[in-house]
């Protein structure tokens, strides 16, 4: 129960320093529970308690945060949830037509889900906002700005160490035996993921599962070619002619696919939110003209200095880097072969995959380093928002991994024209890439995950596990706040990018790519819901519509795929043969029919909506309607009406 009476059901938990002074958390109180007209979120808040056993270094300042059923109503309305209508429609609602909504039932108690009140309280605390104060009171150099977010403030100067939502723990095991717990061959319960996890999660998966299906036919093709050991390389050109129009046929029927799930969720339609400024950015205090407050502003010429004089230098070294290291491969690879040719035996025939499996677990460190110094550049660039931060790092990240990662397959394809070569180092690449993608991304924050729980178990002095039986709830919320933080889901997108690249750019040499990426998500589908259940704190919902700028990179990768394949078909023996004496004619005529190649795929994005046919009557409906309600709230004034407000 709540100091008011009311049941307190805690949502989110709140964390500041040990050494936060105590008028600074009695005025951080104070203003979250001010009512609303006095710039307060009026939600509850009550600190969390000592565990069984109290340890003298536990952090006492942690607080569980809710909010009345009623309160999450409103911020329901005030963020613009859609929601599903009586008549099957997606429409934003609203407290006074509450009982039109399909699922609103009594009080409304499970109208909204976990994900969204979670999210809303998120969305309370981070627009609870600065007054008249100059500072945070105890911490004179924490400068305070009128108008500015507090906690956002709080959270780049070090005081509040992290907010983050709590498990609920009977819904997140029914959630688990659904969706990892138990090995079946059917889809993934992405509504249920979507209710727990929220929208940019389930859209996740919900990829994922469609990537992997799209896979299929692929794979089915690649088989024979690969069980008949098919290695006259002509034959692989019906399969790299069959890649052309797979690779931009999928990312279509995605688009469709995205809109469908986003409208079901009631994310497709709704307005985007006003961005704040990142936590991390800093600036000279000046006038906003858009929202009239006083805020930190930094020049954008001085950000652009910084990004085309540093950053981008930058990059183009570490590309240098990355092709020098291509070329100590192939050094080594050609140390092996001479070794292999001159005194052939099993152990030398070994000693030719070593080569590539070195440069395979060399790139994978590369791009874990360049990783960091990205992150760390684009931080210092001082970028406004958070999506221009996100878009900026995707582009960094983006353009070395793939480099990193596909060069050496260029280089072999291209330059030296060894096609058995490319076959190996692909199948190479490809394996050993998978293998440290699951150890990095499942097992190692599983082990080290188990390490914390441990010591925790022990400092409750439970010897059971977590499932047998259940935490009581400091203690829960404690080994909840040690666990590790989810990052979003960046790094899982980039790894679908390269195995998307693998299979689009260079599979018709290696038509097994297909298959292994196939195994491959499979896993990936159970050690990503087993991370996201088991290894990291929950993460607040993302109201996404669709994959973002991911959309757009992987159909760049789509476009490179046209060109590459062309080119691996005019170099084929097999049409090589329609023009023995000039080189210069099968040039043209391979860029010709590149050419036509994207111009029709430019054409079949145009020809398959984006947005399936119902969902955009939907929505036209729906646009009418508020119109419609917008005349009627606003009557025209006669001319009567006119002349007397003149007298």
């Amino acid at each position: 129960m709540s100091a008011d009476g009311s049941r307190f059901d805690p949502l989110v938990v709140v964390e500041l320093t040990s050494d936060t002074k105590e008028e600074a958390i009695s005025w951080l109180l104070s203003r979250i529970r001010d009512t609303q007209q006095n710039g307060g979120r009026p939600i509850q808040l009550e600190q969390l308690g000592p565990g069984v056993s109290a340890q003298e270094k536990e952090n006492p300042n942690l607080f569980l945060v809710g909010a009345t059923r009623q309160r999450l109503l409103s911020g329901a309305e005030d963020l613009g949830l859609f929601k599903e209508f009586h008549d099957g429609s997606m429409r934003g609602f609203t407290c006074a037509n509450k009982h039109n909504f399909k699922d609103f039932q009594g009080d409304g108690d499970s109208f909204l889900s976990m994900a969204e009140c979670q999210y809303i309280i998120k969305h309370e605390l981070d627009t609870l906002r600065a007054r008249d104060e100059t500072h945070v009171p105890g911490h004179q150099q924490v400068k305070l700005y009128p108008g500015k977010s507090i906690i956002r403030r709080l959270l780049s100067k070090g005081i509040l160490i992290q907010v983050f939502p709590l498990h609920q723990k009977e819904e997140l095991k029914r959630l688990s035996f659904s969706w990892y717990q138990k090995v079946k061959l059917s889809f993934q319960p992405l509504d249920d993921i979507r209710h727990y996890y929220g929208e940019g999660q389930a859209l996740y998966f919900g990829f994922l599962e469609y990537f992997t299906f799209a896979l299929v036919p692929m794979a089915l093709i690649g088989v024979p070619y690969y069980l008949f050991d098919w290695e006259d390389y002509d034959k692989y050109v019906l399969l790299a002619a069959f890649n052309l129009v797979w690779c931009t046929v999928i990312l279509e029927l995605w688009k469709r696919c995205s809109a469908s799930l986003a409208y079901r969720w009631g994310t497709l339609s709704r307005k985007k939110a006003f961005e704040e400024p990142r936590p991390g950015f800093h600036g000279v205090l000046g006038f906003n003209p858009v929202t009239g407050r006083e805020e930190p502003l930094y020049p954008n010429t001085k950000r652009q200095l910084r990004v085309y004089l540093v950053s981008l230098p930058f990059v183009l070294l570490c590309l240098y880097l990355s092709l020098y290291i291509m070329m100590i491969y192939f050094l080594m690879e050609g140390w092996v072969l001479s070794v292999h040719d001159e005194e052939p035996t099993f152990w030398t025939g070994i000693l030719c995959f070593i080569p590539s499996v070195i440069y395979a677990v060399v790139i994978e460190v590369m791009n874990l380093i360049y990783r960091y110094a990205a992150e760390f550049l684009t931080e210092w660039e001082n970028h406004r928002l958070e999506s221009s931060y996100q878009n900026h790092l995707v582009l960094k990240v983006l353009v070395f991994n793939f480099f990193n990662c596909f060069a050496s397959l260029f280089y072999i394809a291209f330059v030296m024209h060894d096609m058995v070569m490319l076959r190996q180092s692909l199948a190479t690449l490809l394996i050993t890439s998978q293998i440290l993608n699951q150890f990095m991304e499942a097992f190692l924050p599983f082990w080290l995950q188990r390490r914390r729980n441990k010591k925790m178990i022990r400092k409750v002095q439970i010897r059971k596990t977590l499932e047998d039986k259940e935490l009581p709830l400091a203690d829960q919320v404690r080994l909840e706040a040690d666990m590790s933080t989810y990052l979003g889901t960046f790094d899982d997108y980039l790894e679908l990018f390269l195995l998307f690249g693998y299979v689009s750019l260079f599979s018709c040499v290696y038509p097994l790519a297909a298959v292994l990426v196939v195994l491959n998500n499979i896993t990936e589908v159970y050690s990503d819901a087993f991370k996201m259940c088991r290894v990291f704190k929950r993460p607040f919902s993302d109201p996404a519509a669709n994959i973002g700028v991911w959309q757009l990179a992987f159909e760049a990768m789509s476009v490179i795929a046209v060109v590459t394949n062309c080119s691996l078909i005019g170099m084929s023996p097999q049409v090589k043969a329609y023009f023995p004496e000039s080189d210069m004619q099968l040039i043209l005529w391979t860029v010709a029919v590149e050419h036509g190649l994207l111009a029709f795929k430019f054409i079949l994005t145009f020809l398959i909506p984006d947005v399936p046919k119902h969902i955009q009557i939907n929505l036209s409906r729906l646009e009418f309607e508020s119109l419609e309600a917008l005349k009627k709230k606003v009557k025209p004034v006669s001319s009567l009406q006119y002349s007397m407000m003149f007298i």
